[in-house]
């Protein structure tokens, strides 16, 4: 029996597979209007694309780390969660500093790339709604044949 990609990131965490959708979509966008408004195309895309997967990274390590965190104890949730930030900024930090000392790609679109689970994140209920929305009205028409 084959488990789809969307059920074992929703064993995880019910949110992942729209946070990461988000993401990418995203980044999708930020890819579009750079085409348009940057001068160093290659650069921004590598960096743009490096920073979705950073991303990607971060979401995928927080939710797993958040499952590890809430079957401990308090104190030894708080200790884990906060390494495991920890863990999760240093990756940032040196992807970083890896694109600012090498050039292979933009570091600021790198950042707009990580940027992208913010947005996903804060946009993740109007996108739970809607998706809801369309399921309903789909049911819905099913009923009504």
């Amino acid at each position: 029996m084959k488990i789809s990609l969307v059920t074992r990131l929703r064993g995880i965490n019910s949110a992942l597979p729209g946070l990461l959708s988000g993401i990418v979509l995203f980044g999708v966008l930020c890819q579009l209007a750079g085409v348009f408004l940057v001068a160093d195309k290659a650069g921004y895309s590598i960096g743009l694309w490096i920073g979705v997967f950073t991303a990607i990274f971060m979401a995928l390590h927080m939710a797993l780390s958040l499952n590890a965190a809430v079957e401990r104890d308090v104190k030894g949730a708080q200790a884990a969660a906060t390494r495991q930030n920890l863990i999760r900024y240093a990756v940032v930090v040196i992807i970083m500093g890896i694109l600012m000392v090498t050039e292979a790609g933009n570091p600021l679109a790198a950042f707009a790339g990580v940027m992208g689970l913010k947005v996903s994140a804060y946009l993740q209920p109007l996108f739970r709604r809607l998706s809801h929305h369309e399921e309903k009205n789909e049911a819905d028409q099913v009923k009504t044949e």
